[in-house]
């Protein structure tokens, strides 16, 4: 048995106990598949699923999971991140109990709110103009003031640990703009900014070749596409705002979100590339976090899946789905 097999067999055995314990009986338990942890159906009909990995990406996953078998009702259990799944778990017209497991305990989550971002500093709004300047578009996020590509990443404004110099740093994600500084220290930011914009671009094109500039952020250059052409989701304009969480980096595919006008109405439009199953409760937090009633899912037509579009009705308000080809 491989360690993927074990992890799930002692994932399963765990939520059997804390099922059991709660109940006070392990009667009509019946354990299932579910790779993100462990699922089962209770005797009265409802899904208890325990998160494993990144619980705060499994809530889609374990919905979809509880409605592919009929459940009447779902139990969501993770150890971190359930004020997270509570709080989005009560924007869908499904019954949804999510618990904090407190060693062989359960204890009803309570939903934690969105978190607040902070203003950027007023050192890094100075380059702002700088950002324009070499070609890339500024995008603020949680405070961090950067520059995009045709939604990727090619610059950030930073305040070094030590020194406290506040300077714009060029590159692809961190390890990037620490290699290029080493390389290119000496070359005046907008200078250096403007090269690789230049390269990035040429490989962002529609149409261009494979190439690992135009694998990363997939689901941003689609946000890109959709700003410069509205009509994509029947919007008059379309532009970026920030994510409702910080995305923990760059190199992981996670949905991004616009502010569209569509027939006066404002609405969020959420993003993503890729099968994503959590891209719906995701969608849930951005329209809150933005304070509208109104959200639209766009992607790729290859990685919609009916269960999405489930979801996606099941929120409530109901979700439109939108793909693009």
């Amino acid at each position: 048995m491989d360690d993927g097999s074990r992890r799930a067999q002692l994932l399963s055995v765990k939520l059997g106990a804390l099922v059991r314990d709660h109940l006070g009986s392990a009667d009509g338990l019946q354990p299932g598949e579910f790779g993100g942890g462990a699922a089962l159906i209770a005797a009265d009909g409802a899904a208890w699923v325990l998160l494993d990995g990144q619980p705060e990406r499994g809530l889609g996953a374990a919905l979809a999971w509880a409605l592919r078998r009929d459940a009447t009702a779902l139990h969501v259990l993770a150890e971190r991140a359930t004020g997270l799944l509570a709080r989005r778990a009560v924007h869908f017209g499904f019954q949804v109990q999510v618990w904090h497991v407190e060693g062989r305990v359960l204890l009803p989550a309570v939903a934690e709110p969105l978190p607040v971002s902070p203003p950027v500093l007023a050192a890094h709004e100075e380059w702002r103009a700088a950002i324009a300047e070499g070609g890339a578009t500024p995008v603020v996020e949680h405070g961090v003031l950067a520059g995009e590509v045709e939604g990727l990443e090619v610059c950030r404004v930073v305040t070094d640990a030590y020194t406290d110099e506040v300077r714009l740093e060029v590159g692809v994600g961190a390890h990037d703009r620490e290699a290029f500084m080493m390389l290119h220290g000496n070359k005046p930011t907008v200078v250096a900014l403007a090269e690789v914009v230049a390269a990035v671009r040429e490989h962002r094109r529609p149409g261009a070749d494979r190439h690992p500039l135009n694998m990363l952020a997939q689901e941003r250059a689609l946000r890109a596409r959709v700003v410069a052409e509205p009509e994509l989701v029947d919007a008059t304009t379309v532009a970026v705002v920030e994510p409702p969480i910080s995305r923990p980096n760059l190199k992981d595919p996670v949905p991004c979100v616009a502010l569209a006008d569509i027939g006066g109405v404002p609405t969020a439009v959420v993003c993503s590339s890729g099968v994503d199953l959590d891209l719906v409760p995701y969608a849930v937090d951005a329209r809150v976090a933005l304070g509208v009633h109104d959200a639209v899912v766009l992607l790729p037509a290859r990685d919609a899946i009916d269960a999405q579009r489930r979801l996606a009705a099941l929120a409530v308000p109901p979700i439109r789905v939108v793909t693009v080809g």
